[in-house]
C-alpha cells in the first residue's frame, strides 16, 4: 500500500464515522502526512498514542534490524497539533443531535476553542516532525478520524444494549478487549461522579471533537434530558461543573479509547492490504 493511499483511506473512513453531515468534510486538521514521500510502499508500521522524539529514535533503531515503513502517532504533531482544535466545531453537530439550541452550542465551542487555541500557539509545535526529516523516517498523525470510530462504536453498542444503570454501562465497555487490557494495568473505566445504581437515562458519548468541550454546557445537556455522560477522560476544572450538575459521569479510560478508536480504523484499512504493526507509547494492536 502507497503512503499516500494509506492516508487517502484514513481520510475516508473518518468522514464514514464523524457525526457531520459527509459532505461538508474535507479534511481533518489534527490528522497529517508529516514527513515522507506519497508514494513510499507501506508494509510495516509503528503506532503510538503519543510519539515524541523518544519514540522516533527507537523507531530508527529499530529500522537498522528489520523493516519499519511508517511511524503514526495518535496525537497531532506538527502542524496538526498546531490547528488541532479547529476540528473542535463538529462539536456543536454532536450537541444539536441532543437538542441543544445550535446557536448556543456554537457560542459555546467558539468560545472553548479560542482557550484552547491560547493554549496551543505558545508551544514548540515542529520538534517532532524535524526529527522524522533529520531521520528520513516517514511520520504521520492519525487523530479524529481514530476518535470517531471509537465514538461511533460505543454509541451504538449502548443504544443497542439499553444499559439500565450506571454500572450497566461499565459491564459493556469492561467487555471490550481494550478496556479489559486497561484494567488490568489499573486503568479500566470507572464511575467518577454519581452512583453505580443510579439510573443511566440519556447517554452523551462525548469521545471525538478533538478535545474536551466548554465546561460551560452541563447544565444544558441535563435540561435536554441527558442523565449519564461517557468519556474518555474529564478535566479537574470540567469535573467540578459536571458535579455541579449531577450528571452521572463514566470515564472509560483515554489511551484505552485511542487505542480502540486506531484499531478499529486499522481493521478496515487492513480490509483492502494486511500490515505489520509494532506497538508501543500506549497502543495495544488488537483485531477484530
Amino acid at each position: 500500500m502507497k503512503l499516500s493511499h494509506l492516508y487517502s483511506q484514513i481520510i475516508k473512513f473518518g468522514k464514514e464515522r464523524d457525526p457531520r453531515k459527509k459532505a461538508h468534510i474535507t479534511s481533518f486538521e489534527d490528522t497529517a502526512l508529516l514527513y515522507g514521500r506519497p508514494d513510499t510502499d507501506i508494509k510495516k508500521i509503528m503506532v503510538g498514542i503519543d510519539i515524541d522524539i523518544g519514540e522516533l529514535l527507537l523507531a530508527d533503531k529499530i529500522r537498522r534490524e528489520e523493516r519499519l515503513d511508517l511511524v503514526i502517532a495518535h496525537h497531532p504533531q506538527g502542524r496538526a497539533h498546531a490547528a488541532f482544535y479547529e476540528v473542535m466545531q463538529l462539536q456543536v453537530d454532536m450537541l444539536v443531535r441532543v437538542g441543544i439550541n445550535k446557536k448556543v452550542a456554537k457560542a459555546l465551542i467558539d468560545e472553548r476553542k479560542l482557550e484552547v487555541e491560547r493554549r496551543v500557539l505558545p508551544q514548540n509545535h515542529m520538534r517532532s516532525t524535524d526529527a522524522a526529516g533529520l531521520l528520513d523516517l516517514p511520520f504521520m498523525c492519525v487523530h479524529t478520524p481514530a476518535d470517531n470510530h471509537v465514538s461511533y462504536f460505543i454509541k451504538e453498542l449502548l443504544d443497542k444494549e439499553k444499559p439500565k444503570r450506571v454500572e450497566n454501562i461499565l459491564d459493556i465497555l469492561n467487555d471490550i478487549p481494550e478496556y479489559k487490557s486497561a484494567a488490568r494495568d489499573s486503568a479500566g473505566p470507572r464511575v467518577i461522579v454519581g452512583n453505580p445504581k443510579r439510573p443511566a437515562g440519556k447517554i452523551f458519548v462525548e469521545m471525538t471533537g478533538g478535545t474536551e468541550g466548554s465546561k460551560d454546557v452541563y447544565d444544558k445537556m441535563y435540561k435536554v434530558g441527558i442523565r449519564t455522560l461517557v468519556s474518555m477522560h474529564l478535566s479537574e476544572e470540567h469535573f467540578k461543573k459536571v458535579k455541579d450538575v449531577n450528571l452521572n459521569v463514566v470515564i472509560a479510560g483515554h489511551i484505552s479509547s485511542d487505542t480502540l478508536g486506531l484499531n478499529l480504523l486499522l481493521d478496515r484499512i487492513e480490509k483492502e492490504e494486511k500490515l505489520e504493526t509494532i506497538n508501543c507509547s500506549g497502543f495495544r494492536r488488537i483485531r477484530r
